[in-house]
């Protein structure tokens, strides 16, 4: 008897959580997606080598609204422009989150502006975009600085006097050199021993994180701390970049001038030592180093890739770069440095280096954004705790919004008549209130650095333009362009 009770008992109290878990499920109504398996989610689905592939082919199946599993993480992915500008645009205050990715936390220990959210993410965000634009970003200032650095790349490739060379870091040194006078307050040679380490550092972390292996990482972070293998050796290199930035701030915070702040350092350690005594100010030395290690990572491979892909694709289609040099004989010529309010002349030119950047979708899965809160979204509770991924390349890709989306094409950008137009889906700084902070920054330099290389020279490759292969070399979180060695011929 006692024993039928207390089965009796088990099997109600079983029913009684089958039925609050099913109230619950119907509580929280969950965007659509694939099964997955335990502990390992939806891993097995996805291309390992580019995960934004499928990701993009399970929008078409579920919907623009997609939940996956990356192991125990709830990932949801929102597909094409219209999902994803309603998202970061419209309902803009719902995803500023930022997700807590494992290699970016560790990598910046938990600090800094690029997984910061709240009132973290508001007082950094505010104070680097006000002394950025302060310092120039966007304006003459910052043009002077790159016209400059224009003039430093050109005698360098000038150097190689027609022969053969990897033009990797000559444009990671480049666009580094930008930042270095916005964040450092100086450049550095193209032949200092110590810079070109830490360019190669820079490289090292951007492919880690987009191999398997980093991305195994991400997802496993627990289980990759206790393996051995190539993450250790990233996080030591990373430390490496901090102990050269920390030692920057103690440079600055020894010649520091109160009255004549040189840099973003500076300006910080001004606006530290006035809010000391403030228990919610966010201006301390783990948030200024982690700042800086963000501006300093993001604004150097992004954009130096950006600038390496655009001379290989004008090497791939060489009619098209001579028509590019053509407009901009007629516009510039071959002596003058370009300048900003060129662009509104350079229509052709103007539209194939966005057309660069639309086909490179140099991060195609974004920065992942984070439910802080739960979400209301098209009729689905996106969970908080919810990482979630505007798909970028499928805005970049999609044939509603672009003729011919897996083809080089200026024609996208470019009206009847020959002028520029804009497509509200070119996304690829992102968009909405957590869009990259250097935008402005990042799209100066593609224009300035791409014009002032082909007034003067003209690009080749030793196998002609069919042996350029225009796939990225790795692809994950970055597309990683293929590297070659180019042949930069001085126009006469």
């Amino acid at each position: 008897m006692e024993l039928s009770v207390t089965l009796l008992s088990a099997g109600l109290l079983v029913v009684l959580v089958l039925v609050l878990h099913l109230k619950s499920r119907k509580k929280v109504c969950l965007p659509p997606g694939p099964s997955g398996l335990p502990i390992i989610g939806n891993l097995l689905q996805l291309d390992k080598r580019a995960p934004f592939k499928t990701m993009r082919k399970l929008g078409e199946s579920y919907g623009p609204v997609v939940t996956v599993y990356l192991g125990r993480q709830r990932v949801v992915v929102l597909v094409g422009y219209d999902a994803v500008k309603e998202a970061l645009v419209d309902q803009a205050d719902d995803f500023t989150g930022r997700g807590p990715v494992p290699f970016m936390v560790k990598a910046t220990k938990g600090y800094g502006l690029g997984i910061s959210n709240g009132e973290r993410w508001q007082q950094l965000r505010r104070f680097t975009l006000t002394t950025l634009r302060d310092f120039g970003m966007g304006r003459k200032g910052m043009e002077e600085w790159i016209q400059e650095e224009a003039k430093h790349l050109v005698a360098r490739i000038n150097s190689t006097k027609g022969s053969s060379f990897d033009p990797t870091y000559f444009l990671s040194g480049t666009v580094s050199n930008v930042i270095c006078c916005l964040v450092f307050g100086q450049r550095f040679s193209y032949d200092d021993d110590h810079f070109l380490h830490l360019l190669q550092i820079i490289t090292d972390i951007l492919r880690f994180g987009s191999s398997p292996w980093g991305q195994l990482y991400n997802v496993f972070p627990w289980l990759m701390e206790r393996l051995p293998g190539q993450q250790h050796n990233i996080f030591a290199r990373v430390e490496e970049l901090r102990d050269f930035t920390m030692k920057k701030i103690q440079e600055h915070q020894d010649t520091l001038d109160p009255s004549s702040p040189r840099d973003y350092i500076d300006c910080f350690l001004l606006r530290l030592v006035q809010e000391k005594h403030l228990p919610t100010s966010e201006f301390h030395y783990e948030n200024l180093v982690s700042t800086v290690l963000n501006l300093y990572l993001a604004g150097t491979e992004t954009t130096s890739s950006t600038i390496r892909y655009g001379i290989t694709v004008l090497i791939k289609y060489p009619k098209i770069q001579e028509n590019m040099q053509q407009e901009i004989d007629t516009v510039i010529g071959q002596e003058r440095s370009p300048c900003m309010e060129d662009r509104k002349s350079l229509h052709f030119t103007d539209a194939v280096l966005h057309e660069v950047q639309r086909l490179m979708d140099i991060v195609p899965m974004s920065v992942p954004r984070y439910a802080v809160k739960d979400i209301s979204f098209r009729g689905y509770t996106i969970p908080k705790g919810t990482m979630i991924v505007p798909l970028l390349h499928s805005v970049l890709k999609e044939e509603e919004q672009w003729e011919t989306p897996w083809s080089f094409n200026p024609q996208h950008f470019l009206d009847c008549n020959g002028n520029f137009k804009k497509n509200p889906a070119f996304m690829p700084f992102s968009a909405g209130k957590r869009s990259c902070v250097g935008e402005s920054l990042a799209r100066m330099e593609i224009f300035l650095f791409m014009v002032s290389l082909l007034q003067r020279f003209t690009f080749s490759v030793s196998g002609g333009p069919d042996s350029v292969d225009l796939s990225p070399e790795l692809s994950s979180f970055a597309n990683v362009p293929r590297r070659y060695n180019i042949i930069a011929t001085p126009r006469c």
